[in-house]
């Protein structure tokens, strides 16, 4: 009632410049004729205005509006929106947790990638592999062009932007997965190679990456990070954390992926703080570092 101007609305629907219109909440009610002229039309459906109308019924339908703007701007669950699919409870709490780590994936793919991206591939193992994943890739996708584009990206939108763009989204599923109950394995094909990231759930919420290329390791992909590769040598470790320590940034944790056929390792930080370019620099000066690049990713508050 009142959203809509319903003068407007009856002369755009009688002249046929809207084909057809529903309401079920008017501006004056209860509805007549007289008061309500779009009721004489045949392209107009009124239907019952059935919630909220007591005050315990107002509070529920708040509660409920607020419930799932906190699940949306927390965990990226869409549900009861009109121009994205919906995704009910029982589905949120299965992959409610991937749609989180699916974001996070998605930014750490385009930080790292060189080149245009023509190509993304999902891969749902194990027990995942049984639910509704389309959110999953939704939020990738999100989290694939936010570190890009100046205008927004969300749940609507970023399927559109792949499109675009001419991006291939290739989904796959198998019930097999080798190392753990659930994995999320994404592989980003760009013109001048492609990287492949894998991540899965701890717990009931704890996202992780598990595999960056042919590292494994076990990362928290949220927030501040600083990436380093550097070669597998005593000392590294210790030069890195007195670097950071004596330029004001407190390493939160902190993960080594090792590679067996070669002599190279990357390491994975969460700092407290954004890694500026100047101590960037001083990290990539050190001894046996080979490089060094400063993520952001979504922040993830557990």
């Amino acid at each position: 009632g009142g959203v809509v101007d319903e003068e407007a609305l009856y002369e755009a629907l009688k002249e046929g410049r809207i084909a057809g219109a529903a309401l079920d909440v008017f501006e004056k009610e209860p509805t007549t004729l007289e008061t309500t002229p779009l009721l004489s039309l045949n392209n107009f459906i009124c239907t019952p205005h059935l919630g909220a109308s007591t005050s315990e019924a107002q509070e529920n339908v708040a509660s409920a509006i607020a419930e799932q703007i906190a699940d949306y701007l927390l965990k990226g669950a869409v549900r009861n929106a009109v121009n994205v699919p919906s995704v009910s409870d029982d589905v949120l709490a299965k992959v409610g947790p991937y749609i989180t780590l699916g974001e996070m994936l998605g930014s750490l793919h385009m930080q790292i990638a060189r080149g245009g991206v023509e190509e993304v591939n999902l891969e749902f193992s194990g027990d995942l592999a049984e639910q509704d994943t389309g959110p999953v890739t939704v939020a990738f996708l999100k989290g694939l062009f936010t570190p890009i584009l100046q205008d927004a990206v969300n749940f609507v939108n970023a399927p559109l932007i792949a499109k675009e763009r001419g991006i291939r989204v290739v989904e796959s599923k198998t019930k097999q997965a080798a190392d753990f109950t659930n994995l999320l394995r994404i592989t980003v094909r760009t013109n001048e190679g492609e990287n492949l990231l894998a991540g899965t759930v701890f717990g009931k919420k704890e996202p992780r990456l598990v595999r960056f290329n042919s590292f494994r390791l076990e990362a928290l992909p949220a927030g501040h990070m600083l990436l380093v590769y550097n070669q597998d040598k005593p000392g590294v470790i210790g030069a890195l954390g007195t670097t950071l320590g004596e330029n004001g940034t407190n390493i939160s944790s902190m993960t080594v992926g090792r590679e067996e056929s070669s002599n190279q390792n990357i390491i994975l930080l969460n700092t407290d703080n954004l890694v500026s370019r100047d101590l960037l620099e001083k990290v990539r000066s050190l001894p046996d570092i080979d490089d060094a690049m400063v993520l952001e990713l979504p922040p993830y508050n557990g």
